[in-house]
């Protein structure tokens, strides 16, 4: 059975580019904007508040932070600091959340004239005409802005914190890397990784550094030295080498191996057809990044990837606004909803699997947020599949030897 249309959870006043989940807070920050162009759309990042109301995941609008006239277009997260990658800066802003407060009526709205924290009636105490907030408070500062692009059409592309934060790596249009010590912002390293732009980086163990490029390369580095070059195709010898690009990468947990990483890829025709062939997922090892397993997911290209906490679930956004979950295990497709957006997926991202995740999750394997240029964030559950218990496994396999036994005997009385 196709899966229901994902909910609607959020309409932003602006397109939206990127989406994080905060490990710890039932909290989605998600941003974009229209830019620096004077077209009146607002450019800014936006912190919802997740929570379940009446067996639905819900949020609201905490905060709305300005950006100016900067679109945030790449983001990574590490506790309550974001690196947010706006043209061709990239800009530290630590959040910081509040205990609620009573508010009169007068201040029920915010002085830019956005939707500020929503507001519920407050207890019969309250003085006629106040309301109070019952939802935390976010307020923002800048700690630092550092350029991370110089190409004449700057822009960075993509940014990752390290697993323990001491690292920040950037990449963008002018096919750079950059790394910079955490939280100083000092530059450790910049060197040419990619012939063009850095389309997306991984960070995976001892620091090794994982760009897939608009050059067909998919490279692997320790500092400025390449370790390997990764070749998806090796054992597909029917498939060019410049007949497809890498799209995304990541890195993901292994189920039931703790510490064990897995590498997936993303691959994506270079060139459209008017017939278009099938987008590539593959899964490496590790540490020896050497290809596990490739299957093809579909044919229309994917725009994005993200992996769940556990590395179960491997999340895709595409051009044409459909959005798909798979097996990391297998790289085999679980849900489908074919044109959830109007428009190109330009990030996902799972609520995470922590407890006051699971809360949020209410009794569903998994749930995924999408975000589009049409403005919307939407909703998508994994429901839980079902399985039956071991000892109903056990019962059923007891019960059908005793009839298999009940049956020759009367088939062939004198068999036992």
């Amino acid at each position: 059975m196709a899966p229901r249309r994902p909910a609607e959870l959020y309409r932003a006043p602006f397109p939206l580019y990127t989406v994080r989940l905060h490990p710890r807070r039932p909290l989605a920050i998600t941003a974009g904007g229209g830019g620096a162009a004077k077209t009146g759309i607002r450019n800014g990042v936006h912190f919802l508040q997740l929570e379940q109301i009446g067996g639905q995941l819900s949020a609201s609008l905490l905060h709305s932070h300005d950006t100016e006239t900067r679109a945030t277009m790449t983001m990574a997260l590490a506790d309550d600091i974001i690196a947010a990658g706006q043209d061709a800066s990239c800009h530290i802003l630590r959040f910081s959340l509040q205990a609620p407060e009573a508010k009169s009526g007068s201040d029920a709205r915010n002085g830019s004239g956005e939707k500020g924290p929503r507001k519920r009636k407050g207890p019969s105490s309250v003085g006629q005409g106040d309301t109070q907030s019952q939802t935390s408070e976010v307020t923002v500062e800048s700690l630092h802005s550092v350029r991370t692009d110089f190409s004449p059409d700057a822009l960075q592309k993509a940014v990752r914190f390290n697993a323990d934060c001491s690292l920040l790596v950037t990449g963008g249009a002018d096919g750079f890397l950059r790394l910079w010590e955490f939280p100083s912002m000092k530059k450790m390293l910049e060197f040419k990784a990619h012939d063009g732009e850095i389309e997306d980086i991984a960070l995976g163990p001892d620091n090794k550094v994982v760009t897939a490029g608009r050059d067909f390369q998919c490279c692997v580095w320790q500092q400025d030295q390449l370790v390997t070059g990764l070749h998806w195709n090796e054992n597909l010898p029917g498939i060019p080498d410049r007949a497809y690009r890498y799209q995304a990468c990541r890195f993901g947990a292994v189920e039931d191996n703790t510490g064990a990483l897995r590498l997936y890829t993303v691959q994506v025709p270079h060139k459209r057809e008017r017939r278009p062939p099938p987008c590539y997922l593959t899964k490496w090892d590790g540490k020896s990044f050497l290809p596990l397993l490739t299957r093809p997911c579909g044919s229309e290209v994917i725009s994005c990837l993200s992996i769940s906490d556990s590395g179960t679930f491997l999340g895709l956004g595409t051009v044409t606004g459909s959005v798909a979950i798979h097996i990391a295990f297998s790289l085999q497709r679980l849900y489908y909803v074919k044109e959830a957006h109007g428009i190109v997926v330009t990030d996902v991202a799972f609520v995470p699997e922590s407890r006051r995740g699971r809360e949020l999750l209410a009794g569903n394997e998994a749930a995924l947020l999408s975000v589009a240029v049409d403005s919307r964030c939407k909703l998508h559950l994994l429901p839980s599949r079902r399985s039956l218990p071991v000892w109903l496994l056990l019962l059923l396999c007891t019960g059908l030897i005793v009839a298999t036994i009940l049956l020759l005997q009367l088939a062939f009385p004198g068999l036992l």
